[in-house]
């Protein structure tokens, strides 16, 4: 089946003119006509009926249309997992007001000119971030995979940066007045993140978290997203949550949250990019380029056993920056 014919179709489809979509496949109006005339031959079925306004599908149209669609956006997806450079560079980050997102909002803001696309994939398993990658799907993530030895051959995970992390507490809490913490002094204390999902590499940084510095941190009840979270804040003379330094969360000014720095040693949640070995999107260089020039953080800095791993791939830039040693 010629998938130029379902091409036009689809957007003879959408468009509902023949001549709209020739401008935009940019043919001719009688190609479009010939593909779709061709189209129904080999199917022997009438796929559009005309009307004063252009064209209409007929039952056998929208029964095909689904099917086209995914067929044409498979061809794309092949044409450019070869060619990445002809279209806008996709990359998966967990949420839009997540550290990888303001990271990347801020290069982007340096680099006006970079086509760039923010996804995110709403998967919790990260091996689904770094199918999505070795599909062309998407172009990098920032995921982490906790044991890097299960990557596939043509996929790669570089360190990205590590995310400080604060305490955040409603101004009734017993540590709202602290200017700094240790992790010492959130024992016993109630942190609350809910949502924590299994399989996630977030999963496994939490527990490793509550292990090795004795932590109360309770992933009890589903998550109803961040705005009912900074509403229990508020509330709680008991509760508190962990997020990261870049994290972007805003609240009504009477709540008066505070966000509190965890120091001596500071905790970190580090964080990777997934991306292809071979032939990788040419915007993603300067990406990688601007996450070395982060700032580093203190020397003292807590990380999670497997982001002292050596990861697989990584680049000279990542590299330098992963000399914070992993603090008990």
């Amino acid at each position: 089946m010629d998938t130029e014919a379902l091409r036009s179709f689809v957007r003879a489809a959408e468009l509902g003119q023949f001549q709209h979509a020739a401008d935009e496949l940019g043919v001719t109006q009688q190609a479009v006509s010939k593909r779709i005339a061709t189209l129904e031959r080999e199917l022997e079925v009438r796929l559009f009926t005309r009307t004063a306004r252009g064209v209409e599908l007929t039952l056998d149209g929208q029964a095909l249309l689904p099917h086209a669609r995914s067929i044409v956006a498979g061809v794309e997806r092949a044409i450019t997992a070869v060619r990445p450079g002809s279209r806008a560079l996709r990359i998966d980050v967990l949420g839009l007001r997540s550290a990888q997102a303001v990271v990347l909002h801020d290069y982007w803001r340096s680099h006006p000119e970079t086509n760039l696309d923010v996804v995110t994939l709403r998967v919790n398993d990260p091996r689904a971030a770094v199918a999505a990658v070795e599909a062309g799907d998407i172009d990098a993530s920032f995921r982490s995979v906790t044991d890097p030895a299960t990557l596939p051959p043509d996929v790669q995970m570089i360190h990205a940066f590590d995310s400080p992390l604060e305490l955040l507490v409603g101004p009734r809490h017993p540590l709202a007045s602290a200017r700094r913490l240790t992790p010492t002094q959130l024992r016993k204390h109630r942190i609350w993140v809910p949502g924590i999902a299994p399989r996630s590499e977030w999963a496994e940084f939490y527990d490793q978290l509550a292990t090795d510095f004795d932590l109360r941190i309770d992933a009890a009840g589903p998550h109803f997203g961040d705005e009912v979270l900074l509403d229990t804040l508020a509330d709680s003379a008991g509760v508190a949550t962990l997020v990261g330094a870049r994290d972007r969360y805003i609240w009504p000014t009477n709540y008066d949250l505070r966000r509190i720095p965890i120091v001596n040693p500071t905790l970190a949640y580090p964080l990777s990019l997934i991306l292809p070995r071979l032939n990788p999107h040419p915007e993603l260089r300067g990406i990688i380029t601007h996450l070395g020039t982060l700032p580093r953080l203190p020397e003292t800095v807590w990380l999670p056993s497997w982001a002292t791993t050596p990861q697989r791939g990584d680049s000279d830039t990542a590299n330098a920056r992963r000399s914070q040693p992993r603090q008990r």
